[in-house]
């Protein structure tokens, strides 16, 4: 009987910490401009932000959101990187989740 009951603690133990874990992960939205890691907020080429985001992710660099001061690298899939490359210099308003200095993307927008 007790072991039975400590099995039935342990489960429940790791349901309440597997919950608390995938509420932590909750998405969030950040609105600032679409450029590359590489760059950030300061673009090296001349001309266009956009063509010079573009190159540079061309060239291996990732996508990356300028908010104020802070520079967000973003990871995502296909279709978020053809979003993302759309929106290259522009305003854009991306969701996703936070860890560290990338954002994992979950949806991207052009920014109101």
């Amino acid at each position: 009987m007790r072991v039975r009951f400590l099995q039935f603690a342990s489960l429940l133990a790791v349901l309440v910490f597997a919950l608390a874990t995938f509420a932590a992960d909750k998405g969030q939205s950040f609105t600032g401009q679409v450029s590359d890691a590489m760059c950030g907020a300061h673009h090296m080429m001349s001309g266009p932000e956009a063509d010079c985001t573009r190159a540079c992710v061309g060239k291996g660099s990732k996508y990356a959101l300028v908010v104020g001061d802070k520079v967000y690298t973003l990871d995502g899939d296909k279709s978020a990187q053809d979003s993302l490359n759309k929106l290259a210099g522009s305003k854009a308003k991306v969701s996703g989740t936070l860890n560290g200095d990338t954002i994992q993307v979950a949806s991207v927008a052009p920014a109101k």
